[in-house]
């Protein structure tokens, strides 16, 4: 990723207080939570919730009771897998593209830049969906090379780290702890943006993390171009508790060990 960033898109003031979701991956998922102040509503959070997103944004998330544990119902394959730079060509950069499906969703995250747009769509549809059949996208952050192909896939809602976008409706929700599918949850995992999500699936083997805390297997250990190194070492601690399996923002999946960085 070269030096030149872009903001965070048009965004709306938040209002304070609301909701702490529950994140259940294994075992009975919660789709319905009460706001705060008014206990005996209940909110959908399957794309459906329009409260303001709730904590200042950059916050690491507050989803309490985080039980995540292989035994889901997920499947997990990589599209596409990112790079910075290649061929000698610093200005080439492609995010890790990654699907997601889970009974009847089919979600892709961050469906950025890659050379090859008819490639990224054979590498979709080796896994049996075409685009018109995706149902959701993730944005993990709203940088372009992790969002410019979002409109390959036409009637799929679109995620980011405080709404649903679907068609002409703005939905807003805080993606903490949303579920879309019955074993995939997002979590809101600021450092390299203040807006960072992560992406968590359950499948029968392993627990994934499609997140931007890591650029690659190697880090880097300090962000270049991370806005708040605190938050992002929290970041990694709070998926590191969790993933079997990271899969980061540009480079190949892998198994976090010992020399990963924190």
């Amino acid at each position: 990723m070269r030096a030149r960033r872009v903001g965070a898109g048009h965004l709306r003031p938040r209002q304070p207080g609301g909701p702490r979701h529950r994140l259940v991956v294994q075992g009975q998922h919660p789709d319905r939570v009460a706001r705060a102040s008014d206990p005996d509503a209940d909110i959908v959070c399957r794309h459906r919730s329009q409260y303001r997103p709730t904590g200042p944004t950059g916050m690491v998330g507050l989803v309490t009771d985080l039980n995540i544990a292989p035994g889901g119902s997920a499947s997990v394959h990589v599209l596409h897998e990112g790079y910075v730079g290649r061929d000698g060509d610093d200005e080439r950069v492609a995010g890790t593209v990654t699907l997601i499906i889970d009974g009847t969703g089919v979600i892709v995250v961050d469906p950025g830049m890659v050379a090859s747009r008819t490639a990224l769509l054979a590498a979709l549809a080796g896994h049996g969906p075409q685009a018109s059949d995706v149902t959701d996208v993730v944005f993990s952050h709203h940088h372009p090379d992790h969002t410019v192909n979002a409109a390959l896939f036409p009637a799929a809602r679109i995620h980011d780290h405080w709404a649903v976008y679907a068609g002409d409706r703005w939905i807003d929700r805080d993606a903490d702890g949303a579920e879309l599918a019955p074993s995939v949850r997002l979590l809101r995992t600021p450092g390299h943006t203040a807006q960072d999500i992560s992406t968590v699936a359950s499948t029968p083997e392993d627990v994934f993390a499609c997140t931007h805390a890591w650029w690659t297997a190697g880090g880097p250990a300090d962000d270049p171009l991370g806005s708040d190194a605190a938050a992002l070492h929290v970041s990694r601690d709070l998926l590191l508790s969790f993933a079997t399996v990271i899969v980061p923002g540009h480079g190949a999946a892998f198994r976090p060990d010992p020399s990963t960085p924190r």
